[in-house]
């Protein structure tokens, strides 16, 4: 006789009942089990494909585990391919499908509270299976009476008390951060947590969605390749959001559009036009920019579909950005400089010269060609050189549209690994320019725009570049000659894991002594963790030993 399969345990972050003292302990276990995990990779390295898998499968079924907070982050890094190991990357791609969806009975009971009518007399028909599970809500389809097919976002049962333990964990956590570890007050780590949790609130309010979707349609009124869908007033609540059923390919799923005959390259030029529109004309933007919030149409149009988490810019701030933007067009190192400064990103210190060695190099090597990250590696001492001065820091706003850019930059990668930035962005620079800007903002990017056509008129040969720059380099300085002692570098390694060994030597006979006189009180556990803990540090030092071995063999023969 088939038995009837029992329903998956909620998680924790799930059920209704769950104090501020077991979320506590359950983000604080979480983070001392990564930190765990980080020590033990660096101490015994194991690069295989199948112990980075199982990480990366521990980091999303803790995440999962953890709840929407931390799902989120999850998916935030999930685009970024250039930075994290391809295990990592695919295992948190999954975040998008994996988060696990709640009862068709609990959302139907939601929908019919908040709307207080009956399901059937709301829609003509509702599928009880969701489209989709997201951290905040799930999606299911329904047709009205009307005829129209319409999408019905459900918020999770629970989801603000969830929010509001995670605030007062997370809250305590930066308090001992800020009180234990000075050196964290100066990236202004409690501004970044009011702004994101003030931002994680409003999406949890579908009112404030609605607004910011018809506000963001208004922005794009006239783009036709821009779509969003209409909302439905009628049937919205502060946790029940009905908006137009809009179907459309996954931004990132490069087969299928390719097989649709959409070009990639197309729709990543349209993404990035369409972004920069948002941060330098409208000052409004999508700050969640994931491959679940995109899709494109049959047509190759662009499809927004969640206006949840928007962020939005001061004045100042976009005449800041587009300062920078047309700065980094012109590799103007010196103007960028001042715009960072000016947006706060950067600290002015006594010696700058490591920055502006940095962004020169990125302006030289990566404005007009696609970024490789691991070229960073040239520039390894200048790079040491500007953390070892600790000048940059992060603004709360700046953290969110660099969340947004990365994100979209993730899914610009993936669609054309080759792809470059600035030629993307052609088609939004020549709008601007032929426009003739009312208004001050309009008019300061029009002004940017032909003062960048003009530049690269003006434009100087490669040659005449070459040598400017040699002799910018000279007057500034910062040509070096280095010279390396090979030999000293072998002997200083060796005497550090000489060091290392002796105090690993230490500690395996200190264990060993204190179970030995363990065993003489009797304290026989206390004395078998001494002794496990003298086996553990034991094997840690032969390790040294023979690495110490190997590498007095290996340098005496180079001495040959």
């Amino acid at each position: 006789m088939l038995k009837k399969s029992a329903a998956p345990r909620p998680l924790r972050w799930q059920r209704s009942k769950y104090s501020l003292l077991a979320r506590q302990r359950d983000i604080f276990t979480a983070a001392a089990e990564w930190m765990f995990y980080l020590w033990w990779d660096s101490t015994f390295p194991n690069n295989s494909p199948d112990h980075k898998n199982r990480r990366a499968q521990w980091l999303v079924e803790t995440l999962l585990r953890l709840g929407p907070t931390f799902i989120k982050i999850g998916q935030a890094l999930s685009t970024r391919a250039d930075l994290l190991p391809l295990e990592y990357v695919e295992a948190l791609a999954k975040l998008q499908d994996k988060v696990p969806p709640f009862s068709a009975e609990e959302a139907i009971a939601l929908i019919e509270s908040e709307l207080s009518n009956s399901l059937y007399a709301l829609y003509r028909d509702f599928e009880r299976f969701p489209l989709a599970a997201a951290s905040l809500g799930q999606v299911h389809k329904a047709r009205l009476h009307t005829g129209e097919d319409v999408v019905i976002k459900v918020q999770r049962p629970g989801l603000e008390n969830l929010f509001k333990l995670d605030f007062q964990a997370l809250g305590k956590l930066l308090r001992f951060c800020n009180r234990y570890l000075p050196w964290t007050r100066k990236y202004e780590l409690e501004a970044i947590y009011n702004e994101f949790f003030n931002l994680l609130y409003q999406e949890i309010d579908y009112i404030q969605e609605g607004k910011n979707t018809e506000r963001f349609a208004a922005n794009f009124n006239g783009y036709p390749r821009i779509i969003v869908p209409k909302v439905y007033w009628r049937y919205t609540t502060t946790k029940i959001f009905t908006a137009e059923y809009l179907p459309g390919i996954k931004v990132n799923d490069r087969q299928t559009l390719e097989a649709c005959g959409i070009d990639p390259k197309q729709v990543n030029q349209l993404g990035i036009c369409c972004y920069l529109k948002q941060l330098l004309l409208d000052g409004f933007f999508q700050a969640d920019p994931h491959p679940g919030n995109m899709a494109v149409s049959q047509d190759g149009s662009l499809i927004f579909y969640d206006f949840g988490m928007m962020a939005e810019m001061k004045a100042i701030a976009k005449d800041q950005m587009i300062r920078t933007f047309f700065a980094v067009l012109k590799k103007d190192t010196e103007e960028v400089l001042d715009t960072l400064i000016d947006m706060g990103l950067i600290v002015p210190v006594s010696d700058m010269t490591p920055v502006r060695r940095l962004l020169t190099f990125i302006l030289d090597q990566f404005t007009e060609k696609p970024l490789d990250i691991k070229a960073f590696s040239k520039m390894t001492s200048e790079v040491y050189a500007m953390f070892e001065q600790q000048p940059f820091r992060l603004p709360a706003q700046m953290t969110f549209i660099l969340k947004a850019l990365t994100t979209l930059d993730g899914i610009a990668r993936t669609l054309d690994p080759q792809y470059n930035p600035v030629a993307c962005a052609q088609p939004f620079i020549k709008s601007i320019t032929v426009s003739q800007g009312k208004g001050n903002l309009i008019g300061e990017l029009a002004r940017q725009a032909r003062d960048f056509v003009k530049y690269k008129w003006k434009q100087p040969s490669a040659t005449e570049l070459l040598i400017r720059r040699l002799e910018e380099r000279i007057e500034r300085g910062e040509l070096e000659l280095r010279v390396r002692n090979i030999e000293s570098d072998r002997t200083l390694k060796r005497i550090s894991l000489a060091i290392k060994s002796l105090i690993y030597a230490c500690i395996s006979g200190c264990s060993l002594l204190a179970g030995a006189l363990l065993l003489t009180v009797p304290s026989y556990n206390w004395a078998i963790a001494a002794f496990t803990l003298a086996g553990l540090w034991f094997l840690i030092l032969l390790r040294a030993l023979i690495t110490l071995s190997i590498k007095e063999k290996l340098d005496k023969l180079a001495e040959k």
